[in-house]
């Protein structure tokens, strides 16, 4: 268990993971760099046909000239426009395939990261940080970053022209570069805050919706519209302070630079009127400065895009490098239903002290164990450990002699079959809910798994039978409709071991007898059962009592001799309240 300042263990393929999902698109990147040098490149076409329209064209009233030179221009826009639509598709390949890179490697940590006792705060928005950082790769703030490094070739060009063009330029680059780093100091702090404000009001509005029913019928709604409003008001003052700070520097920058075309103007007006400059220069040198500066401008008012960009990647680097990876594992044989506990103790999710203390037991195959205690005992905390969702911080759990760390998340969920205490469906069919949205679902497993839950005659009375559609919340269905589904997902593929947490919590008789009737025939066919229970009625086919009491065990054995134990220990102590005067 780690200790209150101890650090958060690092693990180095974080940031390199991203390095690497990066240098695999170095070529593409290379590509637009030399798109960006002939794009740039044939931006000078625009002051080179001003600079030869009025010192050629007009001095010499030819047509023919004209005529070819906006015959040539037309061509080199056309081309310099081909080039630019071409790079910018590179750039969005570059964004997606950086972002199908790490979806899987985000989406894995962002799910371990639930299991860990001491998890990165940085888990709660991975899969945002990461869309964030495609989205910058495909903005145009980066595509202004390839831009950036040609602009003293415009520069050069107004230094051509005239020298004092070329410092005027120069001082208004100067300027507006400053204006840039003023706005990263000042404005990253507003942002920060504004994203994480938005993020935490998402976050209950989404939680609101999803308990909608609830919220509604205890009248709840004007309480939950007055928590997600303040929420929603610090998010909104938050956006209004970041976009404050950012569009003051994003005005100034336009401002500045509209002034500065206007100035190299003037400039040049004086140049040509003292005749050190001909008035196509004077166009040209203007044009050619609004290019210059243009990736800078960009730049500043892109900045909210380029921060969060930023902040994204440093998120990811932390996330991926705090949550240890998963390594490859041998593929082991299908496991016996034979599990043991080997003095398991187990530190929920940030949580310092222990759930469950010191566990320990063993189940041979075809034995139900029923697990009971009080509320708070440690009893769902077991079911978590038994299917691999929480790993203990001492201790072992060993499903036919290997230890549950030794097969791979995915393969150890077709052996251990878990229902939760809360039910959860999937936007789907009952059949993709009950495949546990495989892609491709096994029509014959599913209904097998269904007749072994008892569910199968109930689903057929649906309106499209397997086919029915349901929401995440159930839609149409029973608690105890979708708890019967739960259990035939649990069932799906046949495992080995069966972790049931309070199956029978919203189960009517019949649902109740269809449960003892499938836990009779998995026993019949040697599976290992765990139910976690309250009630009586859940533990009636159980031949095996584990009760834990406040974290740890205290009676493990047959149900009749347990049950017996208990009540002797319960009259034990009623008796010996009694004596001591106190109150039966």
């Amino acid at each position: 268990m780690q200790g209150k300042d101890q650090p958060m263990p690092s693990y180095p393929n974080g940031r390199a993971q991203l390095r690497a999902a990066r240098q695999e698109s170095r070529s593409l990147y290379w590509a637009v760099a030399i798109f960006s040098f002939f794009v740039n490149l044939l931006m000078l076409t625009g002051p080179l046909y001003m600079l030869n329209v009025y010192d050629r064209v007009l001095s010499s009233r030819s047509f023919e000239t004209l005529i070819a030179l906006s015959a040539l221009v037309a061509f080199l826009y056309g081309m310099m426009g081909i080039l630019d639509y071409v790079r910018g598709r590179v750039m969005g390949r570059i964004g997606a395939r950086f972002q199908a890179r790490l979806d899987r490697p985000v989406f894995a940590a962002v799910m371990r990261a639930t299991t860990l006792s001491r998890a990165p705060r940085e888990a709660a928005t991975g899969l945002r940080d990461l869309e964030s950082v495609q989205r910058l790769i495909t903005s145009p703030a980066l595509m202004a970053l390839f831009d950036l490094p040609w602009a003293p070739l415009f520069f050069f060009g107004i230094f051509i022209f005239h020298p004092a063009m070329g410092i005027l330029a120069l001082f208004g680059a100067i300027v507006l570069m400053i204006v840039a780093i003023a706005n990263q100091v000042t404005s990253r702090k507003p942002l920060e805050t504004a994203n994480s404000s938005r993020f935490a009001a998402d976050q209950l509005g989404n939680q609101i919706r999803s308990e909608s029913e609830m919220v509604h019928s205890l009248g709840m709604r004007s309480a939950a519209f007055d928590r997600w409003q303040l929420a929603r008001g610090k998010s909104l003052d938050a956006s209004i302070s970041a976009a404050d700070a950012s569009g003051t520097f994003t005005a100034m920058t336009k401002t500045f630079r509209l002034f500065l075309q206007s100035a190299m103007l003037g400039l040049g007006a004086y140049l040509v009127l003292i005749n050190e400059l001909s008035p196509g220069a004077m166009i040209a040198g203007s044009i050619l400065l609004g290019r210059g500066l243009a990736p800078i401008e960009m730049i500043v008012g892109q900045w909210a895009v380029f921060q969060r960009g930023r902040e994204g990647w440093a998120n990811l680097g932390v996330l991926l490098s705090a949550v240890p990876p998963d390594m490859p594992r041998t593929e082991l044989p299908k496991p016996k239903a034979a599990l043991r506990v080997e003095q398991v103790t187990v530190v929920p999710p940030g949580e310092k002290l222990p759930a469950l203390r010191s566990i320990s037991f063993e189940v041979k195959p075809g034995q139900a164990v029923g697990v009971i205690g009080t509320s708070g005992a440690g009893k769902s905390t077991l079911a978590r450990v038994l299917t691999g969702v929480w790993q203990p911080a001492s201790g072992n759990v060993r499903l036919d002699g290997a230890s549950l760390e030794q097969y791979d998340p995915d393969v150890l969920g077709k052996h251990i079959g878990y229902l939760p205490q809360r039910v959860q469906l999937f936007d789907g069919t009952i059949k993709e809910n009950i495949a546990r949205m495989l892609m491709q679902p096994d029509d014959a497993a599913v209904v097998k798994a269904a007749q072994k839950a008892a569910a199968h005659d109930m689903i057929l009375k649906l309106p499209d039978g397997y086919d029915t559609r349901v929401s995440a919340n159930g839609g149409r269905l029973s608690g105890g409709q979708i708890q019967r589904i739960g259990l035939a997902r649990a069932l799906y593929g046949d495992p080995v071991v069966l972790v049931l947490d309070e199956p029978n919590s919203n189960l009517d008789n019949e649902g109740s007898v269809a449960l003892n009737q499938a836990i009779k025939v998995l026993k019949s066919e040697g599976n290992v059962i765990f139910i976690m229970a309250h009630r009586p009625a859940a533990i009636q086919e159980c031949d095996t009592l584990l009760v834990i009491d406040n974290g740890a065990r205290r009676a493990y054995g047959p149900k009749d001799a347990v049950m017996a134990e208990l009540v002797k220990n319960h009259g034990d102590i009623q008796r010996s309240t009694g004596k001591s005067g106190g109150v039966a």
